[in-house]
């Protein structure tokens, strides 16, 4: 009997460590995860700062501000400005035309012409 109960006490010795340690585990785990959670936020947080500091940084007026100022940079004229529509057929934009002073086959093409009429 008495070696029956010290096998009982030996197995409910292990039993209990082993329950300790489970719990010791468990405590350490949800600790562990608490700890990370709370890094979650604050990079949740930390993310929602930057995206507010790139909206700020990326606002139309402040980079017109910078582009005056620090590049010197300014609107063109209403006359230079062509709007080109992306929908429509490569063939129906417009070429850039040049003043006829300029054009580099501007005089060929009315000597072209002046000689068809006078013909």
């Amino acid at each position: 009997m008495t070696r029956l109960s010290i096998i009982l006490l030996a197995v409910l010795t292990f039993g209990a460590l082993g329950l300790v340690t489970s719990q010791h585990k468990a405590r350490k785990l949800f600790v562990e995860l608490e700890r990370e959670q709370e890094h979650s936020r604050q990079l949740d947080i930390e993310y929602g700062q930057l995206q507010l500091e790139s909206s700020t940084w990326s606002m139309h007026t402040r980079i017109e501000r910078i582009a005056r100022q620090s590049l010197r940079m300014r609107l063109p004229e209403a006359g230079r400005v062509q709007i080109i529509d992306l929908n429509a057929p490569a063939t129906a934009v417009p070429a850039l035309q040049l003043p006829d002073a300029q054009s580099p086959g501007a005089a060929a093409a009315s000597s072209d012409a002046s000689s068809k009429a006078a013909r």
